[in-house]
């Protein structure tokens, strides 16, 4: 490892004993990092723990009992992972506003405690407000939840008016604790988090490029396992950087500076997941592209395929991987001196021409993609951390440091405006939700009573969670499916753990505080593994209660079974959405979203005006990333139907491959104001009307209009260019670039029309189709 460390930054001498260790330790928790970006489940799972804590030794000091701990717990844990605003002023005016919310609804509680019909009444209202407030953003969601959880709470620990006094001071120490946790102890800011976020990303570009080694030097039998690396990490990639994307209005001082940032951040992204496609394109000769990244089953390079072991660029290549690596994995502070300079320079040197190796024209295409992400190294170096020493810069890196400069000036613009949501009454989204959730948690208070009048209360939670996030039947029902997974499973280690726990108090509550953060840290990963924590804490706290039975146990699975299948039938009989319908409109979204980027790209290089080419990059991502979630319920195991399943995931698998080249399309086109080595082609124009035909055929067919426009393919997009009679253009050249990003959109547009069923100029039409192309895609998937 050492040799490899100084191998690739071109030094001649061993680092110390102590350089090792902290570059170890470094590695380390760079994995971390990369595998929770931001940290953001594991500052929730302290915070929250941190506060349950804090609210269970106050508690204990003042000499409260049990009971009250419980319940003081529980709104602890309730009033710190409601909140979900990212600016520190407005989360506290939501704590603050959030008290009496949880007075109110507690007192409410404890009133209504012996009114069997008026509690229930009341229970129904508080969930319909409690959904409906979700429409006036994350304070209102936060405000609906505290209220909900609160009065669940008073149901869980059997308030009565005698106890509310005790239950009130429980409630204000509870909130009290939760905010001197969240403001002093384990805070959370915006430039923190955004801080935090872009570790994670320069931690996941390292990861990406340390598995492009991996290709290089994979044997062919490796070659499957390194592709998956391959895809996971790419698509862990883009993750963080839509992440970050996210919280960077909020984390910057100005909007400028947001927009640099995230210009910076894509370059990177599209740099590297680039450069993982050359060499793969470098180490089969049918010059594969990113179709082998994402769709499954695709052609693997075989053995015949692979590049020489030990010829002399192969070699370099492997050289200079390593020294990428080690340009992404260090932040700036860590490589003083010239070493670093001098291998920053060398693969800058690449992005000219005369400094490739001699070797074969897919080999020197890898080169050139090293070039091309250092120079986006370079510049997350100069966004985040400022003017740097250009002492030692050569004439590529001074070049690179002029763009930049270029590009920050021009970066300088107004904010966007904001779209608004255009729909009215039920098909609002919070109010269809609302409407929906009132009549599974009606149905789940009738069947629950039956179950037991006294744990009723169970299933409407059920009914209650699966909804959460969820935004058609289909993926109420995964929802529901997981969350009695994960219950049974827990019912299993409750008992366990009861027995274990017998009547050790602090014991028990030591275990629960482990379980919260385990419940936080791994919600975000797998619903079903929250849900086993959660139900292993409740056998915990049954056993502080002194309530807990094997019976207990086993009601809690029927009454989780009978939430589910209530909010099952409420999203399917009361103002549903098909996971269909909803699938077949975000795909509209995003072949519009597509041909936006697409059209405005191919303008912007074909010599017409700039735009917004980011901005509309990533409405594109965020609108894919949307029809990915949607398709999940298709594409889960538990679906029957597979033909569906595997033809839904090449759908999307098309997309991504799409979307891929349409983002590399924007940031040529981007850099093309600024660069002296990118001239605009006029004759790009003509090329991309195919793919904008394409794309507003598909669409039209999608929505269901009557037409007779067909997708057209046939001649490559390379000789549509030299059908004029100029010619094709050399292989290295910007044009001969953005043509090949072309021709892989037009193959991939194109490949959506036959499970579409959209018609293809030259192809028979297939019988019975032509009558009526009306219906679902999804269905016709």
């Amino acid at each position: 490892m050492l040799k490899r460390w100084q191998f690739a930054a071109g030094t001649g001498e061993y680092g110390s004993v102590g350089a090792v260790i902290r570059r170890s330790l470094t590695g380390v928790w760079d994995r971390f990092a990369a595998s929770d970006p931001g940290l953001l489940r594991l500052m929730a799972g302290l915070r929250t723990v941190a506060a349950i804590a804090l609210t269970l030794v106050v508690l204990a000091v003042l000499g409260t009992d049990v009971t009250h701990l419980v319940a003081g717990a529980m709104t602890a844990m309730v009033a710190t992972f409601a909140i979900k605003e990212k600016q520190v002023r407005g989360q506290a005016v939501t704590l603050a506003l959030g008290l009496p919310v949880a007075l109110a609804a507690i007192s409410l509680g404890a009133l209504l405690h012996s009114q069997v019909i008026a509690g229930d009444i009341f229970f129904v209202a508080l969930i319909f407000g409690a959904v409906y407030c979700r429409r006036f953003g994350d304070r209102g969601t936060a405000l609906g939840l505290i209220g909900f959880q609160t009065y669940f709470v008073s149901l869980f620990v059997g308030a009565t008016v005698s106890a509310l006094p005790v239950l009130a001071l429980t409630l204000a120490v509870a909130f009290v604790c939760s905010a001197v946790v969240r403001f002093t102890v384990v805070p959370e800011t915006p430039q923190r988090i955004l801080r935090w976020l872009r570790g994670a990303f320069r931690a996941r570009v390292a990861q990406l490029v340390a598995t492009h080694i991996e290709l290089l030097d994979a044997r062919p039998d490796q070659l499957d396992k390194v592709l998956d690396d391959l895809r996971r990490h790419t698509a862990r990639l883009h993750e963080s950087a839509l992440m970050i994307q996210g919280r960077l209005e909020d984390g910057t001082r100005d909007a400028a500076g947001a927009a640099l940032l995230q210009r910076r951040i894509a370059d990177a992204e599209i740099a590297t997941e680039r450069l993982g496609v050359l060499l793969l394109n470098a180490r089969t000769a049918e010059r594969a592209d990113t179709l082998t990244l994402h769709l499954p089953q695709a052609p693997l390079p075989t053995a015949k395929n692979e590049m020489p072991a030990e010829d002399a660029a192969t070699v370099t290549l492997r050289r200079d991987l390593n020294a990428l690596h080690l340009l992404v994995s260090r932040g700036a502070a860590d490589q003083p001196g010239t070493a670093v300079a001098h291998v920053r320079n060398r693969l800058l040197g690449y992005r000219d021409e005369d400094n490739l190796p001699r070797a074969s024209i897919a080999v020197q295409d890898v080169f050139r993609g090293i070039g091309e992400a250092a120079r986006s190294v370079l510049g997350l170096r100069l966004a985040l951390d400022g003017p740097q020493d250009e002492s030692d810069d050569t004439p590529a890196t001074t070049r690179s440091r002029e763009e930049f400069d270029a590009e920050d000036v021009a970066l300088a613009g107004g904010a966007e405006p904001e779209e608004e949501d255009d729909a009215k009454g039920l098909r609002r989204p919070t109010t269809r939700a609302a409407f929906q959730i009132a009549v599974g948690s009606t149905l789940a208070i009738i069947g629950g009573e039956f179950l037991s009048a006294q744990r009723w209360y169970w299933a409407v939670l059920t009914c209650w969670v699966v909804f959460l996030n969820t935004a058609s039947t289909g993926e109420v029902i995964i929802k529901g499916y997981r969350r009695l997974l994960g219950t049974v499973l827990g019912v299993v280690a409750g008992v366990g753990l009861a027995g274990l726990v017998g009547n050790h108090t602090w014991t028990a509550f030591a275990l629960i505080l482990l379980f919260v953060f385990a419940m936080f840290f791994t919600a975000p990963l797998s619903y079903a593994l929250m849900s086993f924590f959660v139900t292993a804490m409740l056998g915990l706290l049954y056993t502080l209660l002194n309530t807990y039975s094997l019976d207990v146990l086993i009601l809690r699975i029927e009454e989780t079974a009978l939430g589910a299948a209530c909010g099952i039938i409420a999203a399917a009989v009361v103002l549903p959405v098909h996971t269909d319908r909803r699938t077949d409109d975000l795909l509209g979204t995003v072949l519009t979203k597509l041909d936006e980027v697409v059209s405005a790209a191919v303008d912007q290089l074909s010599g017409g005006p700039a735009t917004d080419l980011l901005g509309l990059s990533r409405d594109l991502d965020t609108a894919l990333d949307e029809l990915r979630a949607s398709t999940r319920p298709l594409t889960h195991p538990i679906s029957p139907l597979r033909v569906r399943r595997q033809t839904v995931r090449y759908l999307v698998a098309l997309l991504e491959t799409s979307a891929y080249h349409a983002r590399s399309l924007a940031a040529t086109a981007e850099l093309l104001p600024y660069s002296k080595t990118i001239a605009a082609d006029p004759r790009l124009e003509r090329v991309g009307r195919r793919i904008a035909h394409n794309i507003e055929t598909i669409t039209a067919h999608l929505r269901g209009d009557r037409t007779d426009a067909k997708v057209s393919s046939g001649a490559t997009i390379i000789s549509l260019l030299e059908s004029d009679g100029s010619g094709a253009p050399n292989p290295g050249t910007v044009t001969y670039r953005v043509l090949r990003h072309l021709q892989r959109l037009d193959e991939g547009v194109s490949g959506l029309a036959r499970p579409l069923d959209v018609p293809v100029a030259g192809r028979p039409e297939p019988k019975g189709k032509s009558a009526d192309r009306r219906g679902s895609a999804s269905a016709r998937a």
